[in-house]
């Protein structure tokens, strides 16, 4: 069904985070400072790895994707955010909330696909070390990316297909902050059972596959670990992938309980979702620069040649 002719509503209302001006106010500086931040830290991360040479290996490769994907994924929702709580009306269109439906889909997908190919990467790295260079040529690299991208975009594309499908036009309340598709799935007065199965279908495969290869690498991993002699040998393996598996702690996690969890607009759900759609882009570059002695090498490098230009 056409867009303009799939809702007798043209908008909707994100009752968001708080009713009270104050709370609002306070949060507005709060989620103001995580964004920028958020933003800083992740084009900083860009910069660093980018242009220093040393950095040339494919986890820093990855770990760029993985910055970018971080700044568009906060970009989705917190803006919208911003708006809203300097808003009495705090309402988003429903072409707005669809396309911000999809691009969740697009670069949360594509996030859980890159932490699994990041740990694929610590695999070879750490069990096969001898043939790292070898295994993980420029090419494979790309092809992962392009993969990770192309499957987030097909899961995205068919699932805005059911959403755009529905009809809303009861209540128009979202009690969230932002549109996602378990919270539009009340909204509806159609069918939803189809959009329903989809998405929990669409949902296990992609979270299944992620989480298999995650599992089945690091259980590789720590057995590669656990065979090496010396203490100080294993506690130097598992530092390299420390960084990634409190990533993937964070992300993943809440990311799951947030599509297990009934929408209800219920103070739990509202945490879980900051967590990974606005707290998690904003630590990830802070776990990757502070537990990595390359990264932070690297920084350093940076604010040296900047001293000596000026």
């Amino acid at each position: 069904m056409a867009l303009g002719n799939h809702s007798t509503i043209t908008e909707f209302i994100l009752l968001g985070l708080s009713v009270d001006p104050h709370v609002q106010a306070l949060l507005f500086v709060l989620f103001l400072v995580i964004y920028l931040l958020t933003v800083m830290g992740n084009l900083t991360m860009l910069l660093v790895i980018r242009t220093d040479s040393h950095l040339l290996m494919p986890m820093y490769f990855f770990l760029s994707h993985l910055s970018f994907l971080d700044l568009c994924y906060s970009s989705v929702t917190v803006p919208k955010l911003l708006e809203n709580l300097l808003s009495q009306k705090r309402t988003i269109s429903v072409g707005g909330c669809l396309a911000q439906v999809f691009f969740v889909f697009v670069t949360g997908g594509t996030e859980g696909c890159l932490l699994s190919v990041m740990a694929y990467d610590r695999y070879v790295a750490i069990c096969h070390p001898l043939h790292y260079g070898q295994i993980m040529t420029n090419q494979l690299c790309n092809s992962l990316m392009c993969g990770s991208w192309g499957l987030s975009f097909l899961d995205a594309f068919i699932n805005f297909l059911q959403a755009m499908s529905s009809d809303f036009c009861e209540d128009q309340s979202i009690p969230h902050y932002s549109c996602e598709l378990p919270s539009l799935f009340p909204l509806s007065c159609s069918d939803v059972s189809s959009s329903f199965t989809v998405l929990l279908c669409s949902s296990l495969v992609h979270v299944l596959g992620t989480c298999l290869l995650i599992i089945f690498s690091y259980a590789l991993i720590a057995s590669t670990i656990l065979s090496i002699s010396s203490s100080s040998g294993r506690g130097k393996a598992f530092s390299t992938c420390s960084s990634h598996l409190t990533a993937i702690l964070l992300f993943d996690c809440s990311g799951f309980l947030r599509y297990l969890m009934p929408t209800s607009g219920s103070p739990l759900e509202l945490i879980v979702s900051i967590q990974y759609s606005v707290v998690t882009p904003l630590l990830n570059p802070l776990i990757y620069s502070l537990r990595n002695n390359e990264v932070k090498a690297a920084v350093r490098r940076i604010f040296r040649k900047y001293l000596q230009h000026r």
